[in-house]
């Protein structure tokens, strides 16, 4: 193999291509990227259960596949200066020159490296950022603890043209709908995909305009766009029926300006003890919050439409939720201080996202 790519090129590709490698590989050929140079270069890596896939322009002398140390070369191809990268194989090493940097790499044996999966038929596509966007708000909401496995994934549920992502850790629930354009028109399904991934896929794709989506039977789905791709193995497992979740009338609402009423949260909750619920009293034109014992206590000015109303929260569940609203307005309907708040954006289309948070029905 002989070749010259582009050095900002080439560092993108790896670093995307490099988020499937296994941070303990059951096999060490399983630390590798694999280097294809053809017509352009490809970059894969593959661990069983996720892989990913780069192409990137190159200008190639000698065509050939080898397979590297992945973390190895994501660090190297990190530091190098913007300038050309030649890569070119002699025997058993790689030679990696950049300006005035030269690094030498054992290669792997690459015969012994599994075969990528493919990719599944194209199941529609949807414009790169609302995805991301949608993303980043669910998947706040997954569980971290994998002794309970579905709640560490993202339902999504396609039904004609609207996708619905749905992530719960059992303390909070986020639901965000959005458009698409499915391949099927008549295409109803729904799948459990792993928030880890999900939401690495979604930052990295988010260069080209538009995401394809991919699905295989109940075991795979797939991501393609601005040449990249990856396939992930699907969830198994029963989710949570979360529609009974989602309140369906309310007794009170309050309106605030999201910002001030974040740095509210933050300010009173530095200052209680770790893992102490914020308090949070709302009667009409203001909201007072405390938390614990502390003295500290803030007022911030609230539309409030109800009864005088006293409700507890875990203050960064809070905070993910006012964080995660598309709207400069943070909305919360109550139905009663002891079940479930929803926090939306006060926009044209507020049942496009809903974040639905249990209270500590210990408050003081």
């Amino acid at each position: 193999m002989k070749l010259q790519v582009e050095r900002d090129q080439l560092a993108e590709a790896v670093a995307w291509t490099a988020r499937a490698l296994p941070a303990r590989p059951t096999a060490p050929v399983l630390a590798g990227m694999r280097l294809h140079a053809g017509a352009d270069l490809t970059l894969s890596t593959f661990d069983y259960e996720v892989s990913a896939q780069a192409t990137v322009p190159v200008i190639t002398d000698e065509e050939g596949t080898i397979l590297v140390s992945g973390k190895l070369l994501a660090e190297i191809v990190r530091s190098l200066p913007a300038r050309p990268v030649q890569l070119v194989t002699d025997g058993a090493r790689a030679t990696l020159k950049c300006g005035t940097a030269t690094f030498t790499l054992v290669l792997l044996p690459e015969e012994e490296y599994p075969t990528l999966p493919e990719m599944p038929p194209l199941a529609g596509t949807v414009g790169s950022d609302a995805l991301a966007t949608a993303i980043s708000q669910v998947a706040i909401a997954a569980g971290r603890d994998d002794t309970l496995p579905a709640l560490t994934g993202i339902r999504i549920e396609i039904e004609g043209d609207t996708l619905t992502l749905v992530a719960t850790d059992r303390y909070r629930l986020a639901v965000r709908e959005l458009r698409w354009n499915p391949a099927q028109p008549d295409l109803s399904t729904a799948l459990l995909v792993p928030a880890r991934v999900l939401g690495d896929t979604a930052r990295a794709l988010t260069s080209g305009a538009e995401v394809s989506i991919s699905l295989g039977g109940d075991s795979l789905i797939g991501f393609a766009g601005a040449g990249r791709r990856t396939t992930t193995r699907l969830l198994s497992g029963e989710y949570p029926k979360y529609a009974a979740l989602l309140p369906s009338e309310f007794s009170a609402t309050a309106e605030l300006v999201a910002g001030p009423f974040a740095e509210a949260v933050k300010r009173v909750a530095l200052v209680a003890e770790r893992n102490t619920p914020v308090r949070l009293a709302f009667s009409p034109g203001q909201l007072v919050l405390e938390a614990g014992a502390s003295e500290e206590v803030e007022i911030v000015e609230a539309a409030f439409d109800g009864e005088d109303l006293q409700i507890a929260f875990n203050p960064q569940y809070l905070l993910d939720g006012i964080g995660a609203i598309d709207s400069d307005t943070a909305r919360i309907s109550f139905t009663s201080p002891t079940k479930p708040a929803v926090i939306t954006g006060k926009t044209e289309r507020e049942s496009d996202y809903r974040y639905v948070l249990m209270p500590i029905r210990s408050a003081g």
